[in-house]
């Protein structure tokens, strides 16, 4: 992205091997037996993971990790993507990704088609009910999405949204229109709002309700523009505020996890996320690259018993780096003797 030159770095830098640590698989062969150690057990639990489009973003990964738990996998794919996500899945294109923990392959319930920009029908423009990549499909509004999946299952535990979009994410703050900066409010912050308010209903209580967001919400990310920066801290914000109404109202558990950079298809999109991934390795405490597993199994958790009393936080999981308040690549810190990944 041409507004992040300032960001680049010259330095080079190499990941540190680490184990991975994996949500252990749930099977059915289990069922019977006693459980050792504290595993992360959702088995007979339902979960709604909107914004799954692909296989290497953070949605992916948290419906992967809550499957290995057990839980039984509902998505949500942006109309326009529909086709080819199912098209992929029946092809088989996704079977290497959908491989868990025990062997198995995770399984996918259902795939709702689902627009989050819009409430009901009511809401739609005539151009978007006339666009050709919305043919096809129907009952896509968050209302009614809703009621489809209470129609099919009667009730769901789990709400994961990992949507957003920010039409001038290029742009400057400065240079943002009116019309852009609304639109990524309304994809990447109100959605959320408005998926809650219409799952909620539905959700058995002790249920949890988890997002994404970014450090730019509280930090200064030159090049995260259009107003996404204020979208993330919006989305902050309104968890906090959800998680006392649904928690009060519901038994909802509401919490947001801050993800470091990762290489997926979306924040490609952005056009500087390897540049981020390379000052992450070069800053953080943990100098390894983030990986989407390591999100979705900090959502497993969230998800899980394990995490009962946890509400209305903000859970980072991005090597540490939201902790440093400089970054030590600088030359200005070449004379201090700090510890390095050295190859």
């Amino acid at each position: 992205m041409s507004s992040v030159i300032p960001l680049q770095r010259s330095f080079t830098s190499s990941s540190i091997q680490f184990d991975k640590f994996l949500t252990k698989a749930m099977s059915e062969a289990s069922d019977n037996k006693p459980a050792s150690g504290l595993p992360i057990d959702l088995r007979g639990k339902r979960a709604f993971i909107a914004g799954v489009a692909d296989d290497n973003g953070y949605g992916w990964a948290i419906a992967k990790s809550l499957a290995a738990a057990g839980a039984e996998i509902l998505v949500g794919t942006w109309v326009p993507a529909l086709n080819i996500f199912e098209s992929s899945l029946r092809r088989g294109k996704f079977d290497e990704s959908r491989v868990l923990p025990d062997g198995s392959l995770m399984e996918i319930t259902k795939v709702y088609p689902l627009d989050a920009v819009f409430d009901n029908l009511e809401d739609v423009p005539e151009d978007v009910k006339a666009n050709k990549r919305y043919a096809g499909s129907s009952n896509w509004t968050v209302e009614e999405v809703a009621e489809s999946v209470k129609k099919d299952f009667g009730s769901i535990d789990i709400l994961v949204h990992s949507l957003a979009n920010g039409p001038e994410v290029t742009k400057p703050l400065l240079e943002t229109s009116r019309k852009g900066y609304l639109a990524a409010l309304s994809a990447s912050s109100y959605s959320y709002v408005s998926l809650l308010k219409h799952f909620v209903p539905i959700m058995n209580p002790g249920g949890s309700s988890i997002s994404l967001t970014y450090i730019a919400s509280e930090r200064i990310i030159p090049g995260y523009g259009g107003g996404m920066s204020s979208a993330k801290a919006a989305l902050e914000s309104d968890t906090r505020v959800l998680a006392f109404e649904a928690g009060r109202k519901y038994k909802i558990r509401v919490n947001t996890i801050s993800a470091g950079p990762l290489r997926s298809r979306a924040a490609k999109a952005i056009g500087f996320i390897d540049m981020m991934i390379d000052y992450s390795l070069a800053n953080a405490p943990l100098q390894k690259e983030l990986s989407a597993e390591e999100v979705g199994n900090t959502a497993a958790f969230l998800a899980s018993p394990l995490a009962s009393a946890i509400t209305g936080a903000v859970i980072y999981v991005d090597n540490g780096l939201n902790a440093m308040g400089v970054g030590v690549d600088s030359p200005i810190f070449e004379e201090l003797d700090i510890p390095k990944d050295k190859h």
